[in-house]
């Protein structure tokens, strides 16, 4: 087939605009089709520079960012020590296969064991990619290693673990499988926190438990200790792997280099990205050594993954966040956070609940928050949802106190402002 006339172009600009439209999404101007699939539902903004907190859009505007790439760009934009490696590594050595030896990927790798409970490290590209190789690694423990008929992996509702055939079927939200079936077999999924459900899946299939710590996609939900010990006791009781996603809650996101250490518990194997490489694209799965023997030579790979300049870019930022003491700052940051968002919307009856962990933050409101979110950019912040009806913060881990009380003024106007609305409209 030819391309499409301008007529053509047109109508399927103007469906794609009004089906966008109806759901209430951003739209291209009139009469322009991008010629990117519409997989996203972008807002009407284009970024083109950052810098710490800070990002401005083609047309000169300014923008407090809160949501740093949904958790990626942890050290602020364009993060100096960060950009200096890049463009050293840029000027040496760009690409080599690991068919090679590349000596970044064990500085990277002795920085990350060296400050966790794992031992060995496989490097990738992203999120989705590092869980991919955390359920294989798994089921090829099991199957080559222990000789257990085991492939099956439990998860959670509202779960998030990726858009990729494996990772999506893994994940508890049923809105990212439509329209993909049929999906892969090996996945149950049950009610976070329902230890009843939960043992009544196990089965001699099972052969790992998959959880976050914080449901951050999910809602920005925390993870019960109780029910998470419980998790610990029933993989040691049924031989079962604990695979800790941290995609979004590590590298310090939550006040703690990795999540699971604030609750004492050692998985055997545990997922980044996001925030390892500052924007880069790179993802990491970290895992026992005693699962080194089911990871052998041609059993999993990854052409770009840990090349030489992911690795100068994930080396350069992890040393940056320990350096700084970035996980420590980032618990004092977000009790300072969450404590004037409580002074701030305490009081106000639309606002549900707030909650988090570090400086990943749930605002849990009574009605659907999209129209806030919009809002705030028009008053110059960004921040995102996790779920309709709640409001997710993601500042950088150098916020300042004068970044979050600007922040803080804005939202609760916002909020205070929407609520009201909301209010009248119901009384009408």
């Amino acid at each position: 087939m030819g391309k499409l006339t301008e007529a053509e172009v047109q109508t399927a600009a103007g469906q794609q605009q009004a089906q966008l439209k109806e759901q209430g999404k951003p739209v291209a101007a009139e009469g322009k089709m991008s010629a990117v699939f519409p997989s996203y539902a972008r807002y009407d903004l284009a970024l083109v520079k950052g810098k710490g907190s800070w990002v401005w859009d083609d047309q000169g505007n300014k923008y407090l960012d809160f949501t740093c790439g949904l958790a990626v760009t942890s050290l602020g934009h364009a993060p100096e020590k960060v950009g200096a490696k890049l463009k050293e590594q840029i000027d040496t050595l760009w690409h080599v296969s690991n068919l090679f030896q590349i000596p970044g990927q064990q500085k990277v790798a002795q920085l990350l064991t060296g400050n966790s409970c794992a031992d060995q490290a496989f490097f990738c590209n992203s999120g989705a990619e590092a869980n991919e190789a955390a359920i294989k690694l798994a089921r090829r423990y099991h199957q080559k290693v222990k000789g257990d008929d085991r492939y099956e992996v439990i998860t959670f509702e509202q779960s998030f673990h990726g858009r990729t055939l494996a990772t999506l079927t893994a994940t508890g939200q049923q809105k990212v499988k439509e329209g993909f079936l049929p999906l892969p077999a090996g996945f149950k999924t049950v009610p976070l926190h329902d230890l009843p459900a939960l043992e009544a899946a196990i089965g001699e299939h099972t052969a790992a438990i998959m959880l976050e710590m914080v449901l951050a996609e999910g809602g920005v939900l925390e993870v019960q200790a109780e029910f998470l010990d419980a998790v610990v006791a029933l993989c040691k009781q049924h031989g079962l792997l604990l695979i800790v996603d941290e995609v979004q809650t590590g590298m310090g996101r939550t006040g703690k280099l990795f999540a699971h250490q604030h609750y004492g518990i050692e998985p055997d194997i545990f997922t980044l990205a996001k925030g390892v490489a500052s924007g880069f694209p790179a993802g990491v799965m970290l895992g026992k050594g005693y699962l080194r023997e089911a990871f052998s030579p041609g059993s999993h790979a990854s052409t770009f993954g840990g090349t030489p300049l992911a690795t100068a870019v994930m080396a350069a930022t992890i040393e940056t966040m320990l350096e700084d003491e970035l996980p420590q700052r980032a618990a004092e940051m977000g009790l300072y956070l969450t404590g004037l968002l409580k002074e701030k919307l305490g009081d106000t009856p639309f606002v549900v609940d707030i909650r988090g962990k570090g400086l990943l933050i749930g605002i849990e409101c009574k009605q659907p928050v999209s129209e806030i979110v919009l809002a705030g950019q028009k008053r110059g912040l960004l921040f995102v949802t996790a779920g309709p009806n709640v409001l997710r913060l993601l500042p950088n881990l150098y916020v300042s106190k004068e970044e979050i009380d600007q922040a803080v003024d804005i939202l609760s106007d916002l909020i205070h402002t929407y609520a009201t609305q909301a209010n009248g409209e119901a009384g009408a």
